[in-house]
């Protein structure tokens, strides 16, 4: 499995339940080049922040959630890392990326062999996180790639991660 996510220079991910900023670049330029038609894992409150709550086009929609009541057609629903683990296993072909939120993050990162991540030349507030993987003893980084001007007046470079262990 392969995160992925945007971080400020705090490896902030997000205030109040929202992304820190929205950069077209890095949505359009990383983030659907990667994902798109692959599969997505997220939690319940990270499908609240998508507009009208809709799926990810293109894309096999996983939602993690305790709620065992919780639908959403045209979604996977699973509950535990378990679940996840066995989705992985009967569908061994698929690429699988976990994309949020925070909880999601610290509770599947060890499920992850690799990340990529959004390094925004920034900070801004915040009140959620993405493990620093610069500081982790477990991850490398394998690839930086070139500097990107956003639209919006802020840098940003994708770096690409991969676990040692």
């Amino acid at each position: 499995m392969i995160a992925i996510a945007a971080v400020d220079r705090n490896w902030a991910i997000g205030y109040k339940g929202d992304l820190l900023i929205s950069l077209p670049e890095d949505q359009k330029g990383v983030f659907r080049k990667y994902t798109a038609g692959n599969t997505v894992v997220f939690g319940r409150k990270t499908l609240m922040t998508f507009k009208d709550e809709k799926l990810l086009p293109k894309r096999v929609n996983i939602i993690l959630t305790r709620n065992m009541s919780f639908e959403k057609e045209g979604a996977v629903i699973l509950h535990s890392e378990d679940e996840l683990r066995e989705y992985q296993k009967a569908h061994p072909d698929e690429k699988i990326f976990l994309i949020g939120g925070e909880e999601v993050y610290k509770t599947m990162i060890r499920l992850c062999d690799e990340a990529i991540i959004t390094a925004i030349k920034a900070e801004f507030q915040a009140d959620a996180y993405f493990q620093n993987l610069e500081q982790s003893d477990e991850w490398e980084l394998v690839e930086e790639e070139p500097e990107v001007m956003s639209e919006k007046g802020v840098a940003f470079t994708v770096k690409h991660f991969r676990r040692k262990i």
